[in-house]
């Protein structure tokens, strides 16, 4: 079955209760139960993008390795940032990439680092002969019932990771993308919709929305684009990494389908507003999140 094929989406992947599961940060895709479908053996593309280079972050498993897919299936190469926690994750997704023809370039570390962020551009331009797609998936996430149990160390952590590495990754790289480029980020309907016990995490992603709205204004006379995917529950190794296991049993049950998003489901997203096709989109945010209204 291809994503093409008509089905209907409120029983098309498992429903919870699942297994109770816990993990630490940051969490692997081998280790889940049910797996998570990334779109290995569903997504099919349309050499929509033959010839563009790009990076991807948190492209091992979740939502990154299935923007990394679907990328790659349109035509694109690819490198591929993850933490080096993560690097079984990341040689499955360069090994099926590659064995499909394509290029994925494997370069471990932390967007919380600046120096990192600017060596990924810089190895990217390197290993691509160049670079018009930027999309930034990699997140951190904690949870905290009481505010008092949070620490600077770990706010430091959230915020680094989520909204730091936006601007470090940007100003890496705009020297190198041409009129045509595009930037994706990665939001979530909790940066409106916030959860009580995810404060720091929530304040990112709202801020990760106001960030993509006013760079690209900023960048529209450039001609680049810079647009954002809202996901709401996607089942990912970050859930079972940053939550307890009795939450993660239930996660995605209160979503109008019944059930958690796949990272299956959001690959064709970053496509899109990668592709040409379009071409008048900038500054909008795409909201996948199984019924759940975007506020």
């Amino acid at each position: 079955m291809s994503q093409y094929d008509k089905k209907n989406p409120v029983d098309l992947y498992p429903v919870p209760p699942f297994p109770e599961q816990e993990q630490s940060l940051p969490g692997e895709a081998r280790r889940m139960d049910p797996k998570p479908d990334h779109g290995e053996t569903s997504y099919v593309g349309k050499d929509r993008l033959v010839g563009y280079r790009g990076v991807v972050t948190g492209a091992d498993s979740g939502i990154g390795r299935a923007a990394a897919i679907a990328l790659s299936r349109e035509g694109a190469d690819l490198v591929l940032s993850y933490l080096p926690d993560e690097q079984a994750d990341a040689e499955e997704v360069r090994d099926l990439l590659e064995g499909e023809g394509r290029k994925a370039v494997l370069f471990p570390g932390d967007i919380s680092d600046e120096q990192y962020c600017h060596d990924l551009v810089s190895k990217a331009v390197e290993e691509l002969g160049g670079l018009d797609t930027l999309v930034m998936v990699a997140g951190h996430q904690e949870s905290h019932e009481d505010i008092l149990e949070m620490t600077t160390e770990g706010i430091d952590q959230t915020i680094k990771t989520n909204v730091y590495s936006l601007f470090w990754l940007t100003q890496a790289a705009l020297p190198h993308l041409e009129p045509g480029s595009a930037i994706v980020t990665t939001g979530s309907i909790q940066g409106t919709q916030p959860s009580p016990d995810k404060l720091d995490y929530a304040l990112t992603k709202g801020a990760i929305g106001v960030f993509t709205a006013g760079l690209a204004q900023q960048l529209a006379p450039k001609g680049i684009r810079v647009n954002q995917v809202s996901p709401g529950p996607i089942w990912t190794p970050l859930q079972p990494a940053s939550q307890d296991a009795e939450t993660v049993s239930e996660f995605g049950m209160q979503a109008p389908y019944g059930r958690p998003g796949q990272p299956a489901e959001l690959g064709a997203a970053y496509v899109h507003l990668v592709s040409p096709e379009s071409s008048y989109t900038s500054g909008a945010t795409i909201t996948i999140a199984g019924g759940t209204p975007a506020v």
